[in-house]
């Protein structure tokens, strides 16, 4: 059963959503409500940045872009030394303007800490976080890591602190992207999940939905931190990354074995995903790019999501009961000292990867295929991933979100315009792991599993037969309706 969750905001407008038979509260973002957010930050004269990995630069950007002119500064906060100072610079954070200085430092003069380090650096740090952290300061996460860190070390959040979370539901790059392109097209940006871990004195759930909008989401919708690290490390393991990593080089495979060329190859499987199926999620729905399929290649479709189905959904239930216990993070934290003496490769020097460069730098974007198989497993495996959210009890908005707006209009074009393999090796760490674990899991289950059950199917009294009525194609259309007002554009 899905989670229904509601908030009291002091200042802005709340709504309230109806997504099959379940009620969701919402705030709408936008740029005319960026003059309301001093009034929400009551309170905050300094708000620091810390960390300057993948969210930390789009961040502290926004942010500082969107309070221009108020009296709230928006400070970055790095390690004595790093590297990334002079990238900060670059962005026109500087010590002389007051914007840039030693994390610590910044921590502790800070009425609002958005905390961006890389999670096993917040593993190991939180100790000394906490300790330079404010009384009565807002600490805000993006992802809820921390949280289940905390529970597996048995510790806890500083009592006299709120703790907060705005959770984007892509990738940095796209964060930024998307709110400059949009500068003059409002609700351009990247959709948010926040949630309330810890209010001290009634001002964290303005607070957070004050950073929400001035990140640009489009919208904001309410969910737990306990439920958003689940969905969230459980999704970029799935279709997100790790599970779209180790389908496409199956169906590359396959494809190859039935006699097509590397190229052809390339385009029916990682370009079509990222390309055309992607795209027509987007702005179609599921439901559509099904649709958009002729008579024979709607059946080619049910053939590939029947053989597929199962099989990624009992992949996609190993990995939620992984993060669900902690086991998941537990390997993220231990990772780090290993990581010191095994660094991970890259990916992209197989046959696979090399091709798809040669693919991309010929493109031409009205030749891709858009192959039935290829997305009658994809599908079958984004929806599995829908299907194991909603029997935990997600919220309808955030399976959604993290299950195929993240996917469609963040990370799958950057995928498209930069690799698949690019992207696995340059996300955060925490899901380069993920993916490096997962993908050839779903690998394995597609060779041993869905590519030998094909012949056997029955495709009418397999699992496509649900797949046309399911309730997620509504929930999509309604939560659709918000997404980003402009597509991102990725340069290649």
């Amino acid at each position: 059963m899905a989670q229904e969750l509601d908030f009291e905001t002091q200042v802005f407008e709340k709504e309230y959503i109806e997504v099959a038979g379940t009620k969701e509260a919402i705030v709408r973002g936008g740029r005319h409500l960026l003059p309301l957010l001093p009034k929400a930050l009551e309170g905050v004269a300094q708000i620091g940045v810390i960390g300057w990995g993948s969210q930390g630069p789009a961040q502290a950007q926004n942010l500082r872009d969107s309070l221009e002119g108020t009296d709230i500064t928006v400070k970055v906060g790095l390690r004595a030394g790093s590297s990334s100072m002079d990238a900060a610079r670059e962005a026109g954070f500087t010590e002389d303007a007051g914007t840039l200085g030693e994390m610590f430092e910044v921590i502790a003069e800070s009425d609002f800490v958005i905390l961006l380090i890389s999670d096993a650096a917040q593993a190991q740090l939180y100790e000394q976080v906490f300790a330079n952290l404010k009384d009565g300061a807002t600490l805000g996460l993006s992802h809820g890591f921390l949280l289940g860190h905390l529970r597996n070390v048995g510790a806890e959040f500083p009592a006299n602190v709120n703790v907060v979370a705005v959770c984007p539901k892509g990738m940095g790059p796209s964060v930024r992207a998307l709110y400059v392109q949009g500068a003059e097209v409002n609700g351009a940006g990247i959709n948010a999940s926040f949630a309330i871990q810890q209010d001290v004195n009634g001002k964290a759930t303005d607070h957070a939905l004050a950073w929400s909008v001035g990140l640009g989401s489009p919208y904001s919708f309410m969910t737990t931190m306990e439920s958003e690290f689940r969905s969230d490390i459980f999704g970029e393991r799935g279709i997100l990354l790790g599970g779209v990593h180790g389908l496409v080089e199956s169906l590359y495979r396959k494809y190859r074995n039935e006699g097509a060329t590397q190229e052809d190859a390339f385009k029916r499987t990682a370009e079509c995903v990222t390309g055309p199926i992607s795209k027509t999620i987007s702005h179609e729905g599921i439901l559509g790019l099904y649709e958009r399929l002729d008579d024979a290649g709607k059946e080619v479709f049910k053939r590939a999501y029947d053989a597929s189905y199962l099989p990624m959904k009992a992949v996609l239930q190993e990995i939620y009961d992984e993060v669900r216990t902690g086991n998941e993070i537990r390997s993220v934290v231990v990772a780090g000292e290993r990581l010191e003496r095994y660094p991970m490769s890259t990916i992209d020097q197989t046959e696979m990867w090399q091709v798809g460069e040669r693919v991309r730098a010929e493109r031409v974007e009205g030749e891709i295929p858009l192959d039935p198989f290829t997305a009658g497993a994809y599908v079958a495996t984004m929806m599995a991933q829908i299907d194991v959210l909603d029997e935990a009890g997600h919220p309808l908005s955030e399976i959604v979100n993290e299950s195929v707006i993240e996917a469609t209009d963040s990370l799958n074009p950057y995928m498209h315009a930069r690799g698949i393999a690019y992207m696995v090796d340059n996300c955060s760490i925490t899901a380069r792991l993920g993916s490096r674990k997962w993908a050839p899991r779903f690998d394995y289950a597609m060779v041993q599993e869905s590519f030998p059950a094909l012949d056997a199917q029955q495709s009418e009294q397999g699992p496509s037969a649900a797949f046309e009525g399911h309730r997620i194609h509504d929930v999509l259309d309604k939560v659709g309706q918000m997404r980003p007002s402009v597509d991102i554009f990725v340069a290649g």
